[in-house]
């Protein structure tokens, strides 16, 4: 979502992130991603939180033929992309300023009969959720979206707003800094959370998230 330098790249080789493709394989299909780290910025390139949702994905974690998802900050679009391809009906959101550049890498990866599944959204977490039905979505994804404190509130509308009491929300993040923790703090006020999956190698959790049923907190 966010179109700013990134502190972990400090300090850190940005190999990965200058290249203009990094290549995955998901879902028995090759997936290659178009990367501009110099244009874009962080929006640009595949973190490893978001390989990490995928692979979850592709693990059968959830069912996804024929369910209605969104992915939050897509940047990329990788985890829409092989949500897309494991059967989803997905819409890839992200800001304005990122659209084409989401939008071709969606074209470029998914074969024409899964085309129609995905769709491009213009969203900026917060401000046109009226472009949004409430509750519309029965997945929610975001990977490494957690992480620019003054976007948090906005998150957490916008969360409460695509979700229903059913809805399952999947956030795969690297915890760096006690922001994040305040994050988590902040969202468990609202919604159950659950730590659902664990790559060591990565160092990425994923967070499962659940709308709370007011008679829990009876």
């Amino acid at each position: 979502m966010a179109l700013v330098p990134y502190e972990e790249t400090r300090g850190m080789g940005l190999q990965k992130f200058h290249q203009p493709l990094a290549t995955f394989s998901f879902a028995n299909h090759t997936i290659q991603i178009r990367q501009d780290w110099r244009q874009l910025g962080v929006a640009a390139v595949v973190w490893d939180a978001a390989v990490v949702l995928s692979t979850f994905l592709e693990m059968g974690a959830v069912e996804l033929r024929d369910c209605s998802a969104v992915e939050l900050g897509a940047g990329t679009g990788l985890v829409g992309i092989v949500a897309a391809l494991l059967g989803a009906h997905v819409t890839i959101t992200d800001r304005k300023v990122a659209l084409e550049f989401l939008k071709s890498n969606v074209q470029a990866n998914l074969p024409p009969h899964i085309q129609p599944k995905a769709v491009v959204k213009e969203l900026t977490w917060g401000h046109n959720l009226g472009n949004f039905s409430p509750g519309e979505f029965d997945l929610i994804l975001g990977a490494d979206i957690i992480y620019l404190e003054e976007t948090f509130t906005d998150l957490l509308q916008t969360l409460e707003h695509l979700s229903s009491n059913h809805s399952v929300i999947l956030l795969a993040c690297r915890i760096r800094y006690e922001r994040d923790n305040n994050f988590l703090a902040m969202l468990e006020k609202r919604f159950t959370v659950s730590k659902a999956h664990y790559d060591p190698e990565k160092d990425v959790h994923i967070y499962k998230a659940q709308k709370r049923n007011p008679k829990d907190d009876l």
